[in-house]
């Protein structure tokens, strides 16, 4: 890739900085918020690529010192860390010439069921919940319960929240899957360890211009909200059901005090829902999206475990191993995110040079 292609990402950059301050564009909210948006993605880039051109410049005055007997050494020991950084910042570059996807930049629903193990898979699918939320604290993103559905013993059955803020789904895309985890239950009188698991699904938040709904293929029933247990919390019927006949998408919501609160919040996920599908259904498709990413993406897919005895998580996708249980399940997930963003890239970059 050649600093031509890299020129003319910068020379866009400037073209959309001018557009930002036009009167007109600014007047134009839905343009202005696409402009914002690229402007975002772009100064990133350029941001690296004036780094770049800048390091280049040091490293050419630094290649003219090595005709210079006295500073010969110290320019070698200089083009050394030159090199290895440019040779960084040009990966970077690179990656970012690669076509993204499109969704990276929105918000995403995050969904958490409790899978095989019992009342310990529920109470294992409230820690998920618990490191979740810490972890968007951390990034400053906003959180928020869609729906959930509680077990008697307190743990979760299945839950739905949404996560706002910058690049959401670009980080979190990668937690979709089956987590196990394997720990003595607090039932287990015998210390005996148990293995259980969680799926998570996360769904790139979808906007109404992405999938249009009609309310008249929509059936809505209302019912009492009720706690873990069935027991009524709510006397009124201000829990909300939604199903969309053409393609059957189902879902409920009955966290609100108000019938109109739960309507709007299930609206929200019934259209990221059939996003999703429409997105497999593109995916599938275009296999070659499969060669070049770490995981499938399928929720089915085993991608982490959490081993309490041994104080460890391990990714299988990526074989990583940390030896941080209880930061990770304090919302220190950062480093496994990091690692498998990263191992993700060079996945593209090989794809990109074959």
């Amino acid at each position: 890739m050649g600093n031509a292609s890299y020129d003319e990402i910068e020379h866009q950059y400037e073209d959309v900085e001018r557009q930002l301050s036009d009167p007109e564009v600014i007047a134009n909210q839905a343009k202005y918020r696409v402009l914002s948006q690229r402007y975002t993605e772009l100064k990133t880039f350029v941001e690296k690529y004036r780094l770049f051109k800048n390091l280049t410049q040091q490293k050419n005055d630094a290649m003219d010192l090595l005709n210079d007997p006295e500073m010969k050494d110290m320019a070698k020991e200089e083009l050394v860390d030159l090199n290895a950084t440019l040779a960084e910042i040009d990966d970077d570059l690179q990656f970012f010439l690669i076509p993204k996807d499109p969704n990276d930049y929105r918000n995403a629903i995050i969904e958490i069921r409790q899978g095989t193990g019992g009342d310990e898979a529920a109470l294992f699918a409230e820690d998920l919940l618990n490191m979740y939320e810490r972890y968007c604290e951390k990034r400053g993103w906003s959180f928020e319960i869609i729906s959930q559905h509680l077990t008697e013993m307190g743990g979760i059955k299945e839950v739905s929240f949404t996560v706002s803020g910058q690049g959401v789904y670009s980080e979190l895309k990668f937690e979709i899957g089956t987590h196990r985890v394997q720990r003595v239950p607090a039932t287990e009188s015998s210390g005996r360890i148990h293995t259980s698991a969680a799926t998570v699904a996360v769904l790139p938040e979808a906007e109404e211009v992405d999938v249009e709904l009609n309310m008249k293929d929509i059936r809505v029933d209302t019912y009492r909200a009720s706690g873990a247990g069935g027991q009524h919390v709510n006397k009124t019927s201000s829990a909300v059901r939604l199903t969309h006949l053409p393609t059957n998408v189902v879902v409920a919501c009955q966290d609100e005090r108000s019938q109109f609160q739960n309507k709007e919040k299930a609206m929200r996920l019934l259209r990221s829902r059939i996003y999703e599908q429409q997105l497999i259904e593109k995916r599938k498709k275009e296999s070659d999206l499969r060669k070049s990413q770490v995981g499938s993406g399928d929720r089915s897919e085993k991608i982490r475990t959490y081993n309490y005895p041994q104080g460890r998580v391990t990714d299988h996708r990526i074989g990583l191993t940390l030896h941080a249980l209880d930061r990770i399940m304090q919302g220190d997930i950062g480093p496994i995110i990091s690692a498998l963003m990263k191992a993700d890239r060079v996945e593209k970059l090989k794809s990109v040079a074959n």
